[in-house]
Parts: C-alpha cells; sequence; structure tokens
C-alpha cells in the first residue's frame, strides 16, 4: 500500500552473514561417484552386449535378479529365526550380524548392472563379510564416541516423557521382575 509519504534518508544495513559450514568428503564426492559408478556400469553392460550378444547379456542380468532374491529370501529368514529364538530365550540376538551385509550382497546382484553384481558376489564370501563388519563396527563405535553426550552418544540411556501440559520430565525405567 503506498502512502505518498517520503521514504526515511537512512541507510539499510545488510545483516552480517555467517560464514555456511564446510561440506563433508562424502557429501561432496558421492554424487560424484554415484555418476561415475553409474557410467562404468552402462560403458561395461555395452561392451559385454558388443562381445557376447544382447541375449547373453540379458540371461545375466535376469540370473543376477533371480540369485539376488534367493540370498535375500535366505538371509531375512535366518534373521527372522535368529531373532525370535532371542526373544524366548528373553536375550538379545547373538548372531546374525552377517544377515545384513547379506541382504546388502542380494540387493547388489538384484540391481542390473555387472560392478553392482562382482561387489554382490564378494559381499557373500564369509572372510570379506568379516572385513566389512569389523570395519563397520570400527567406525560406528568411533562416530558415536565423537559425538559424546547429547547427540547420539546418550540416545539410549535416557527415555523423556512428555507429560500434557508440554513438560518433559527425564527418568529411566525400573522393572521389578519379582512381582
Amino acid at each position: 500500500m503506498t502512502t505518498g509519504a517520503p521514504t526515511p534518508a537512512y541507510s539499510v544495513q545488510q545483516p552480517v552473514q555467517q560464514p555456511r559450514p564446510r561440506r563433508s568428503r562424502l557429501r561432496t564426492f558421492l554424487p560424484l561417484g554415484f555418476a561415475a559408478w553409474l557410467v562404468l556400469e552402462i560403458w561395461l553392460l555395452s561392451v559385454v552386449a558388443g562381445a557376447a550378444g544382447g541375449l547373453a547379456l540379458f540371461m545375466l542380468l535376469l540370473a543376477g535378479l533371480v540369485l539376488g532374491a534367493v540370498v535375500i529370501k535366505r538371509a531375512g529368514r535366518r534373521a527372522f529365526q535368529n531373532l525370535n529364538e532371542a526373544i524366548q530365550r528373553g536375550t538379545a540376538p547373538t548372531r546374525g550380524g552377517g544377515n545384513g551385509l547379506t541382504m546388502l550382497g542380494g540387493l547388489l546382484l538384484m540391481i542390473p548392472g555387472l560392478v553392482s553384481d562382482a561387489a554382490g558376489l564378494l559381499l557373500l564370501l564369509p572372510p570379506v563379510q568379516k572385513a566389512v563388519g569389523r570395519y563397520t563396527q570400527r567406525t560406528v563405535d568411533r562416530k558415536l564416541r565423537d559425538a559424546g553426550s547429547g547427540v547420539l552418544g546418550d540416545a539410549f540411556q535416557q527415555a523423556r516423557i512428555h507429560r500434557p501440559d508440554g513438560k518433559v520430565v527425564q527418568g529411566e525405567v525400573v522393572r521389578d521382575d519379582n512381582s
């Protein structure tokens, strides 16, 4: 709305901008790595199709899809069975950490492409699963240790109870198993 009043003669100061936080290496190079992986997959598929023929390539990709589905189904069944046994015992599942890596290997087999199939087949080998599992465990432990208190480090240590008036009451659940 225009009032006809003259505009003030003072200068408008620009707000001070905070420097943008640096992007992590993963966020910087992940899109580039993904694009390079796609180009490599397409190039390799065209080379194999030229050498072996389109029908052979199609059958190879179809075999990878079927094998990946079978691997995921078996690993999922094994993980569910381990979970049921642990629930019946009343403890945490003791084994089955490799089921997630086996499922990842099956998923990589199902993705159309020869590089992903090779990576999926590698993840199905027990020594590779152990090495990747140890590396992942060390990385997660280091990230949780570096996170410190208040971020994710004590996420499982505290319970927060939200009352109807909006207040948050911190506490922990204590069970009395004698009753």
